[in-house]
């Protein structure tokens, strides 16, 4: 069975210091797995401290993974805003290779008004551009463009998987945003096997073998996400999610986004441990 780790997006919210040397040890002591280096309001660390972060992650046995800032649209119709949105996720990328991390993630833009194949082609040309600098850059980290809460955002289940159908890349599956982009669907064991089922489908099963996960309790509307809420305040169904991902043997990161953080990560961590799941049935 592949293996699931589970961790927080950010320091969490019980660390004694606010910065992320501790939140890494204080990972290491709640007896979780991960930590998502949050970079949403942009780079602000240095390759120093990155280094140190390498270090002691390396030393504690964790992983990573890295968000790129929120300031990004690689479909923004001014050349001066996809120049500097690509910088960010370079920026990102480079960083967090720095420290370690295995994937960088990122929201990657909105339609504007172009119809949604036009915005695929932009966008893919985009993150071409970032990975070729990347591959010039001897920069080793994989792209994972994030699956987006609103139905303006670009980012559908079926977008990304196109785009990792033809570029070398990988996305970043937030089952939450699945359940609010839709309206309320995608929430039961099945919804969640069937999602599965299609990325093994059309991209394979090894896929899944190493899959960056968002989930947490989530409020929406009938225009999508609005805000991140805590598992049990949700009608997030985070049991029959963990059930499917067991089922379906997937592994890779999963990191909490709930305000709480450590608390439903440790809360979907033991419910995926301990649970019986022989009442599962294909």
């Amino acid at each position: 069975m592949m293996t699931l780790l589970f961790g927080t997006a950010g320091i969490p919210r019980s660390t004694p210091k606010d910065d992320i040397i501790s939140g890494l040890e204080r990972v290491k002591e709640l007896g979780l797995d991960a930590m998502e280096l949050e970079f949403v309001q942009g780079v602000r660390m240095g390759e120093a401290l990155a280094r140190q972060v390498n270090q002691k992650r390396q030393e504690l046995g964790l992983t990573l993974t890295a968000h790129g800032p929120y300031f990004i649209n690689l479909n923004a119709h001014e050349p001066a805003k996809i120049e500097a949105s690509k910088k960010r996720i370079y920026d990102s990328a480079k960083i967090g290779a720095l420290c370690g991390a295995v994937n960088v993630t990122f929201h990657a833009g909105f339609y504007l008004g172009d119809t949604a194949e036009k915005t695929f082609q932009t966008i893919k040309k985009n993150i071409t551009d970032i990975l070729q600098h990347l591959k010039k850059d001897k920069i080793d980290i994989r792209l994972t463009p994030e699956l987006t809460g609103k139905a303006s955002q670009f980012g559908s289940l079926e977008e990304l998987i196109r785009m990792a159908q033809e570029l070398p890349i990988g996305m970043c599956i937030d089952f939450s945003h699945l359940h609010a982009r839709s309206g309320g669907r995608y929430n039961s064991y099945r919804e969640w096997t069937d999602v599965l089922k299609q990325i093994a489908k059309e991209l394979s099963k090894p896929f899944l073998d190493n899959l960056h996960i968002h989930t947490s309790g989530i409020k929406y509307s009938d225009k999508g996400e609005r805000e991140h809420l805590n598992l049990p305040d949700s009608d997030m169904n985070y049991k029959d999610l963990l059930k499917a991902l067991k089922e379906y043997q997937v592994g890779g990161v999963l990191i909490c986004e709930s305000p709480n953080l450590e608390t439903d990560a440790l809360l979907m961590k033991s419910y995926y441990e301990t649970t019986d799941y022989t009442d599962i049935h294909r």
